[in-house]
């Protein structure tokens, strides 16, 4: 399967002109079987003060436009998160759609960041796993800082999953940081992950950029720099089981039987 993850370049712009840009944008990408986005492009993550005015139903028109943007390109897409709005609640949500335009799985994000950040005081965290079905296997779905607690992965491991896919908003000040959890967060659950993170600036913080495709061993198979730019590759997802088969750490496991 091929797997592109689209490193958009944030820009002060309208939420209408980076939803049309970004929907042009992904006509001239590879055929792909999976496509990403990254975490709150359409406002931009450090623009706080955009949160509760462009927050939207999921049922919204930004879901229901890449819905068909899905449908068009034959494609699961996981078209990045936004600010969902229910009731009065605001939450980080990625939504994943599938090759007929139709939600296939949701997630919204659990662990909110509060270091330099408005995040956690405007938006209410999540508390169910992102888990989806696709041709290819179990995908989970994290955002950004869950990056940073290995506990949400494994988790997400023991309900099946093969691949993460994690759109993020992560800055460059912390660029070893991401790097560091990409590789570890795949090889120590043996599954691909592949991250969409968003480059240019927003807030006058700059993003680190630097998406990957990772294989289950660890290895990078891909990766961005710190412009905008597409990060592609095939894999292959039986690699995961051919992993896990030969080598059983999984399965070796003591904690789960450790009260």
């Amino acid at each position: 399967m091929r797997v592109t993850s689209v490193q958009l370049e944030i820009k002060d712009q309208p939420k209408e002109e980076a939803v049309q840009s970004t929907l042009k944008l992904l006509d001239n990408i590879p055929e792909s079987d999976l496509v990403l986005l990254p975490e709150l492009w359409p406002s931009g993550y450090f623009s706080f003060d955009r949160y509760q005015r462009e927050s939207e139903a999921i049922d919204g028109p930004t879901v229901k436009a890449f819905g068909k943007k899905a449908a068009t390109l034959k494609s699961y897409l996981l078209m990045g998160s936004l600010v969902e709005r229910e009731e009065d609640n605001l939450f980080n949500t990625a939504v994943l759609l599938n090759p007929e335009g139709q939600i296939a799985a949701t997630y919204r994000k659990i662990h909110l960041f509060g270091y330099q950040s408005d995040e956690r005081r405007l938006l209410k965290p999540g508390n169910k796993l992102g888990l989806g079905e696709t041709p290819w296997g179990i995908i989970g779905m994290t955002t950004c800082y869950d990056l940073r607690f290995p506990e949400l992965y494994r988790k997400m491991v023991d309900r099946g999953a093969l691949f993460f896919l994690i759109p993020s908003a992560w800055p460059l000040a912390r660029l070893d940081a991401w790097r560091l959890f990409n590789r570890a967060r795949a090889h120590e659950n043996f599954v691909y992950l592949v991250s969409c993170n968003c480059a240019g600036s927003d807030g006058g913080t700059p993003y680190a950029g630097h998406s990957m495709i990772v294989d289950p061993l660890g290895k990078i198979i891909a990766e961005g720099g710190e412009d905008g730019c597409l990060v592609t590759a095939e894999i292959d997802p039986n690699l995961v089981h051919e992993t896990r088969k030969d080598f059983t750490a999984l399965d070796d496991r003591i904690f789960r039987s450790i009260q």
